[in-house]
């Protein structure tokens, strides 16, 4: 006996409800659902899946039903459709529906890529070359500032802005940004 002969026969009533279900209403029921949505396919088919899952819940109460049940399935996703259309309602769209490529994000993100790019670029530096980078170009300092604020003379500064420059652009080419 094949694998998928011995799981068909081990079916759940419930299992065979629902196959039963879905053969019969599933068609008519999208087509009903369809009109609606005013014919968006995919939220029809969202609440179609959904009306199937509350009748497999209630399975007990629709297999001893007398009669079809497509009117109670019918009844079933009308109200899905009516509470999906109250809760888009209530809450703000999440989403802005315009074109993303008009949405100001990019010009952030690549502001963040430059900084992110730049602190690892620093990272490689040794600590005098950062401490004089961060003093004259990051606080605006001029040499002599950077130089009283390090305690160092004004001529080191210079020598120590120079050779982290130079590193910076060697980490920066490293990185695939180039000048």
């Amino acid at each position: 006996m094949r694998k998928d002969a011995a799981v068909a026969d081990r079916t759940s009533p419930d299992e065979d409800l629902m196959r039963a279900l879905y053969e019969e209403h599933a068609g008519p029921l999208l087509a009903f659902v369809l009109r609606l949505v005013d014919g968006d396919r995919q939220r029809a088919e969202d609440v179609v899946q959904e009306t199937l899952l509350r009748a497999w819940r209630n399975a007990d109460r629709l297999r001893g039903a007398p009669g079809s049940v497509r009117p109670w399935l019918v009844t079933v996703a009308r109200r899905i459709v009516i509470d999906n259309h109250r809760s888009r309602q209530a809450r703000p769209r999440e989403v802005d529906p315009g074109p993303l490529e008009l949405m100001p994000a990019a010009d952030e993100i690549d502001r963040a890529l430059r900084l992110m790019t730049i602190s690892d670029a620093l990272g490689d530096l040794t600590e005098a070359h950062r401490e004089a980078l961060i003093e004259t170009y990051f606080r605006g300092r001029t040499v002599s500032e950077a130089a009283e604020a390090l305690g160092v003379p004004a001529g080191t500064v210079r020598s120590r802005v120079f050779y982290a420059l130079r590193s910076m652009k060697l980490s920066l080419e490293e990185r695939g940004v180039t000048a």
